[in-house]
């Protein structure tokens, strides 16, 4: 399996809106009501939401390829884009979406580890993402990578408060 990384740019904003519904919808439909998440999707996934986080500076998309074929993306956020203020010298993971098909082939730690490279690139002291408490797969993940769990903040799934569970690794 080849693994190509590709920064994705305002050309790619169909695609990315497609993966982005396909992704999270595969992952989370059977825990959530189809009310909320229709609305989650409408809202997170729109055309102009997605305009405006491709337009930021200070956020970055990338896709992942196996074998040229689209599996899956990255989203980090620096500085302001950060969904929490948690500091000029932290990056965040808002997103590692991976298509059902190619979960459980390193695409994961892949994209992790591109996001540990640029947080060094520009000399972050750490990298933190939020991870919803019931995502047990995500979350050992997450362990094994290296992250602990340092807090918690409110996800709102439609109109239902979920809790994600704020897990950060500090870079050498």
């Amino acid at each position: 399996m080849t693994l190509t990384i590709k920064k994705c740019s305002h050309e790619d904003l169909q695609i990315l809106q497609e993966i982005s519904i396909e992704t999270f919808n595969d992952t989370f439909k059977d825990q959530n009501s189809p009310e909320n998440m229709k609305a989650y999707l409408e809202r997170a996934f729109n055309v102009k939401q997605l305009e405006k986080e491709l337009s930021n500076s200070a956020a970055e998309f990338f896709f992942a390829c196996s074998n040229e074929e689209l599996a899956g993306y990255l989203k980090i956020n620096m500085n302001d884009a950060q969904s929490e203020n948690m500091g000029d010298e932290s990056l965040e993971i808002e997103r590692i979406y991976i298509k059902s098909k190619f979960q459980k082939h390193g695409l994961g730690k892949y994209l992790l580890n591109k996001a540990v490279e640029i947080a060094m690139k520009h000399h972050k002291k750490k990298i933190w993402l939020g991870v919803w408490e019931k995502n047990e797969n995500a979350i050992a993940f997450y362990k094994k990578m290296g992250f602990v769990q340092t807090g918690a903040h409110s996800f709102y799934m439609g109109d239902e408060e979920q809790i994600d569970f704020i897990m950060t690794k500090t870079l050498e």
